[in-house]
């Protein structure tokens, strides 16, 4: 009897186990579910942001009767502003931070198409460019996307203030204006590839390497077979390939450069940039964005694909679960030792 009662008792923590976990599942579903309903489009209002910061430090600074002066010119600001609202012009802001594989492509396509339900061609987008440059593919599709504005005649302005190299001049170039700050880094029109090749240390250990393709120049060079001058040859000529690529799309756009200088594969710091014409003006985003503030409303809009609350959860509620579920059967397990 003592050992069908150890038993139920068992089989009863069992239980009591088992749903606990689901019941913890089930929960995370469901908050899971309401998370992704909320909107992932942030909308921030960066002139009044703007405005915001100069009347806090008015505040600190004026006197009384300053105060009471500026109070009645905002006042005046503020129904100039409602009028505006209805008619003026609009500046719509992006951020682009690029990495190697260009990922954020896709959030950067959601806030284009965003703006284009609502921009009209008296409107204004500036995208504000970070990248070092990456993958061909990533790139040019990032490039089409902002394409996407001018089609519509919509001015496109590209501000740099750091790096715009290599693919992210790329996507700079289809711009109406091109802004960069003094000593952002722009340029580096050219193509790079570069892997190790293990044949080499494969034969020094006797290890056969067999690659088998269909067409001879499904694969040039690889990392572990051995690279042929034919091989080498073509990949080469790829390379140049994509290079002439890049640099007619360029000159589509910025046909003053000379590519001679400029599509060399080397990078420029923003005063020597504008001599050589790869940007139209010195000035840093914020700098500009502000001087537009004055009269218009600069509207920042985002998009983040949020981490659902399964993912953010996970790794903390998994490590969590993990070690109670470890304790329980511990404890059970010693239970039943005699």
């Amino acid at each position: 009897m003592d050992s069908l009662s150890q038993i139920g008792v068992f089989a009863a923590e069992t239980f009591i186990i088992v749903f606990s976990i689901l019941l913890i599942i089930m929960v995370i579903a469901l908050l899971t579910a309401k998370a992704q309903l909320k909107p992932e489009l942030e909308v921030e209002l960066l002139h009044q942001k703007f405005k915001d910061l100069a009347g806090l430090l008015k505040a600190e600074v004026l006197s009384k009767s300053e105060l009471k002066k500026e109070m009645k010119e905002l006042k005046k600001e503020k129904k100039a502003e409602k009028k505006e609202e209805t008619s003026g012009k609009k500046v719509y802001v992006i951020d682009f931070k690029g990495d190697v594989k260009a990922s954020q492509t896709e959030n950067l396509t959601t806030e284009i198409n965003a703006i284009l339900g609502i921009a009209t061609p008296a409107d204004e987008v500036v995208v504000r460019v970070e990248s070092p440059g990456g993958a061909v593919p990533g790139y040019g599709l990032a490039a089409s996307q902002l394409l996407r504005i001018r089609d519509r005649e919509i001015p496109l302005t590209i501000c740099v203030d750091k790096i715009a190299a290599s693919g992210g001049y790329l996507m700079s170039v289809t711009a109406n204006k091109i802004l960069a700050a003094p000593f952002a880094i722009l340029g580096s029109i050219g193509v790079v590839a570069e892997f190790p090749n293990l044949n080499r240390l494969l034969k020094k250990y006797d290890v056969d390497y067999k690659e088998y393709t269909a067409g001879d120049f499904k694969r040039t060079v690889s990392l572990l077979g051995e690279i042929t001058p034919k091989g080498e040859e073509k990949f080469r000529e790829q390379l140049e390939s994509t290079h002439h690529l890049f640099k007619d799309f360029v000159a589509k756009f910025r046909p003053q450069l000379d590519l001679t200088k400029v599509a060399t594969g080397e990078y420029w710091y923003g005063d020597q940039a504008i001599k050589m014409g790869l940007v139209d003006a010195i000035k840093t985003s914020d700098d500009y964005l502000m001087s537009l503030a004055k009269d218009h409303q600069i509207v920042k809009v985002k998009f983040e694909k949020k981490q659902s609350l399964q993912e953010k959860l996970s790794g903390v509620l998994g490590q969590s679960a993990r070690k109670a579920l470890v304790q329980i059967f511990d404890e059970m397990t010693l239970r039943r030792l005699p």
